[in-house]
């Protein structure tokens, strides 16, 4: 993902509404999921954590549960 694209794409998760924020959030999910499939937890988290930052509902356990499933290979995005 090019810096531009992460960047619109983080805008739009948090200024968007409905349709537009749910599918940036699923398609970041999904490309992190593919860029790091099992890489250590501790790694997906803190990725997950600096391009996901500010959003609602995504706190310690849900962005760790999201995380924990990326490093076994899961993409949780449904992508």
């Amino acid at each position: 993902m090019t810096e531009a694209s992460l960047a619109r794409a983080e805008t739009t998760i948090r200024t968007g509404t409905g349709y537009e924020a749910d599918r940036a959030l699923f398609r970041t999910v999904h490309e992190v999921a593919v860029e790091y499939a099992g890489a250590a937890v501790p790694r997906v988290t803190a990725v997950l954590r600096h391009r996901l930052n500010g959003v609602p509902g995504l706190d310690g356990p849900e962005l760790l549960r999201i995380a924990e499933e990326i490093s076994v290979g899961r993409d949780p995005s449904g992508l």
